[in-house]
């Protein structure tokens, strides 16, 4: 569980250990000897946690599974409900590099009011990320404290993937502040969620022009894309104005 790494890269190392194993106990390297080889330690990759891309360019064509594990797996990346696979797909304390922020609007305004429901917003992203908070509004009157309560919302299920309630505190300017979740909220690839956020105090600043899709360059390389849609019981949040600016992540 304590392994900071990629599901994708977990598996290329046990290939190559079982490839080397095979050679060491002087037989063919071949997948059937090769999970032999690997015994138990096989069912302790977690391929679950891998994207659907890194599943299809690796496991499903290394012959290390067999076809039903397969189809399985393939079903498990496409449908809801999930079916059982036969490998753990509890995330692993995975998270790495540095923290990185998603913002979808280039510009502010003022004022946006607190009296209706929750401010929310529909999201997806291209591939598996850990969520940690929310970048928010603050007062335009000048510095204030804020409570809000936060949630993820699976919107499929409705199930709540993860809430907080908790303060922040502004200094007045349109800057975005950090409310944050007490754990890492794991938000899987190409699969809907509600970003939403119910703040108790005074009106803010609001933004405006908000981007549909927002691509996030990491520092490995890789980028994240995040999709904005249209969440009911919003507030007045959209996808072109409105709260919840920003979203703070690990991939």
């Amino acid at each position: 569980d304590t392994l900071r790494i990629r599901e994708a890269k977990i598996f290329a190392a046990v290939l190559r250990w079982s490839e080397a194993e095979c050679i060491r106990r002087q037989v063919p390297v071949t997948p059937t000897n090769q999970r032999m080889v690997l015994g138990r330690a096989f069912n302790a990759i977690r391929f679950p946690l891998m994207s659907v891309e890194e599943f299809a360019m690796g496991p499903a064509q290394s012959g290390l599974l067999d076809d039903r594990e397969i189809v399985q797996l393939f079903l498990y990346f496409t449908v809801n409900p999930k079916p059982n696979v036969g490998f753990l797909d509890t995330p692993r304390c995975c998270m790495t590099g540095k923290e990185l922020t998603v913002n979808r609007f280039p510009q502010t305004e003022s004022r946006w009011g607190y009296s209706g429901p929750t401010d929310r917003i529909r999201f997806t992203v291209d591939q598996r990320i850990f969520v940690v908070g929310f970048g928010l509004y603050g007062s335009y009157f000048g510095p204030t404290e804020y409570e809000v309560h936060l949630q993820i919302i699976h919107l499929a299920t409705k199930k709540v993937c993860g809430s907080n309630t908790t303060t922040f505190c502004c200094d007045g300017t349109d800057d975005t502040f950090r409310a944050m979740f007490k754990e890492p909220v794991e938000i899987l690839p190409n699969t809907s969620y509600i970003a939403s956020a119910k703040l108790k105090g005074t009106d803010s600043y609001y933004g405006t022009k908000g981007l549909r899709r927002v691509t996030v360059d990491c520092n490995n390389g890789e980028k994240v894309v995040f999709q904005f849609s249209y969440a009911a019981g919003n507030n007045g949040t959209s996808v072109e104005d409105g709260q919840i600016p920003a979203i703070i992540f690990y991939i």
